[in-house]
């Protein structure tokens, strides 16, 4: 299991990496809110997403584990409660309608206690709407990351275990066996336009993988950013823009309500 925690940058996330919460503006369409609805915002990052939902919904409140982007989040958006929160730890006296996630739980490396924090925390029929990286997701980014600091030494940081990509099989079955029932499930391709066209690759190593440079000389820091985004121009420069190559899941499903000591007919 990994326990390293990542040091989240609020202004390098805005500024470049606003993909995140622009992509995850469909989601809420899946979502649905409605105006009589309690909402978690599980993971909410800067809070732009928990702000569109606090407009449909009768009461939203975000969570996240990164204090500074907790700190950003409230800064732009007093009116709404946000909360430092571990999405594997987390308990709420009032239960919610639905949970919605963009984005967040590859992060969490201990899906099985955030699947049970999900369903604990939710209202009978209430509902999960979820999209995170699945399985593949940056594979060609990372690949190259891990033989470039490999090939330098780095054979610890080589190896880290930062993320959890499942398959839809694989998530799908341990929400069943937490007691929900799955109503939506896609994986697909998800290329995503990167800001700078000079330092794309680069940018997002810093933004999303500085872990994996955690006892590296700084003399080599920049040079095997520089590296993997030579090494993967081929499948990630398009038309002279760089791609993130993104592979993500969808799933929305319902906590399905408990009928002790009645039998089927």
């Amino acid at each position: 299991m990994n326990d390293t925690i990542t040091k989240w940058k609020p202004k390098l996330y805005n500024e470049k990496h606003s993909f995140v919460y622009h992509y995850g503006e469909s989601l809420i369409n899946l979502l649905d809110p409605k105006e009589n609805q309690r909402i978690l915002d599980l993971g909410c990052g800067s809070g732009q997403l928990t702000f569109k939902i606090s407009g449909l919904a009768k009461e939203v409140i975000g969570i996240d584990k990164s204090a500074e982007m907790i700190s950003d989040a409230k800064s732009k958006f007093p009116n709404i409660e946000f909360q430092v929160a571990d999405a594997s730890n987390f308990k709420f006296n009032e239960k919610f309608d639905s949970i919605f996630s963009n984005a967040t739980l590859h992060w969490v490396n201990d899906f099985k206690n955030a699947i049970k924090c999900m369903y604990e925390n939710l209202n009978s029929n209430g509902k999960i709407v979820l999209e995170f990286g699945g399985k593949g997701n940056v594979q060609t980014i990372v690949n190259e990351l891990r033989n470039s600091l490999k090939t330098r030494g780095y054979e610890k940081q080589s190896e880290l275990d930062l993320w959890y990509f499942p398959t839809i099989g694989e998530y799908s079955t341990e929400l069943e066996s937490a007691g929900f029932r799955v109503l939506f499930a896609e994986h697909y391709d998800r290329p995503t336009e990167l800001a700078d066209e000079n330092s794309g690759i680069k940018d997002w190593i810093s933004m999303f993988g500085e872990n994996f440079f955690i006892g590296v000389s700084e003399n080599h820091m920049e040079e095997i950013k520089s590296e993997v985004q030579e090494k993967v121009k081929e499948q990630c420069l398009i038309n002279g823009k760089w791609f993130a190559d993104y592979k993500r899941i969808r799933i929305v499903a319902i906590k399905e309500k408990t009928f002790a000591n009645k039998e089927l007919r």
